[in-house]
């Protein structure tokens, strides 16, 4: 999926006049009562649109949500979800079409580690895999039905992360399964059920998965390949899919360690959710700051 190489930094164009959006455009933000996904919420909010904040935890949602109501903006909503459970889901599916009738915009946010900054361990593979990927992939293929392809092109925007890029992984069969122009959703699982065969049976540190933070990275592989194989699914359309590494974050998953703040991924996220139709690619990961860099998934 080729597509025009566009600069993008800090210094693009304000948001402003490039508006398209509304207060009826409807953003969702899965993960989003701290960190990156706070920080996307109170900027989508400040930019005029209607956002909704998703949480597992009911209680430090709703208090995220008030907290931005209270500094003057209305237009922000919570619903729980949790991503790692298909009832959950399915809960949330249908508030938000009984609610709004649809949404414009998604930002898969939501995501777990258990990893320290030094460490690698799988312990709980099963569970970041189940979260990171599966959870993202559910949620995205139960809201389908429901984004309004309007003539300012829906937006899925995968929060991602460079360790799931395809030169982390060192075995060349799976690496040339994910790098197929015909890849498949099942072939993508297949990969994925491998890997958590190779945790069962403990020989995941000898197969040539990513040697940092393997399982956190093995999920974003997974998200990325799926984000390309949907991209595809829908070229032409007026759906866009693309995936975003916010990098180095000062969030809790780094312990606070980082070389930027939320707010400062939260803008860059914000402004690729927001290009102007015209302008929008699909099927791309977009990397780092400064002038930004961009390449096919």
């Amino acid at each position: 999926m080729a597509s025009k190489e566009v600069e993008f930094s800090f210094s693009s164009p304000p948001l402003s006049s490039t508006r398209w959006w509304c207060r009826d455009t409807v953003a969702v933000v899965t993960g989003a009562n701290k960190g990156i996904g706070f920080a996307l919420v109170k900027r989508f909010a400040e930019l005029g649109l209607t956002v909704v904040l998703t949480a597992r935890d009911v209680e430090r949602g709703n208090k995220a949500a008030e907290s931005l109501r209270e500094q003057g903006l209305p237009n922000v909503h919570f619903s729980p979800l949790d991503v790692s459970k298909p009832a959950s889901i399915q809960t949330f599916v249908s508030w938000l079409d009984t609610t709004f009738g649809g949404l414009d915009i998604l930002v898969n946010n939501a995501a777990v580690s258990f990893n320290e900054i030094d460490e690698n361990s799988v312990e709980y593979a099963e569970t970041v895999i189940k979260t990171n990927f599966y959870g993202a992939k559910l949620l995205t293929e139960s809201l389908l039905p429901l984004f309004r392809f309007s003539t300012s092109i829906s937006r899925i925007l995968n929060i991602s992360s460079r360790l799931g890029s395809m030169n982390k992984v060192r075995d060349l069969n799976i690496k040339a399964t994910l790098q197929n122009e015909r890849l498949s959703e099942e072939q993508i699982e297949e990969v994925v059920n491998l890997f958590l065969q190779s945790v069962k049976n403990g020989t995941w540190q000898s197969e040539g998965w990513p040697e940092i933070w393997t399982d956190y990275s093995v999920s974003k592989l997974a998200l990325n390949a799926y984000s390309r194989v949907l991209a595809k699914r829908f070229q032409g359309s007026r759906l866009s899919i693309n995936c975003f590494c916010p990098g180095f974050t000062q969030t809790s998953m780094t312990r606070g360690q980082g070389t930027h703040t939320p707010d400062e991924a939260a803008e860059v996220g914000a402004r690729l959710a927001l290009l102007p139709p015209d302008h929008l690619p699909t099927g791309q990961f977009f990397l780092g700051f400064g002038p930004y860099n961009k390449s096919k998934l």
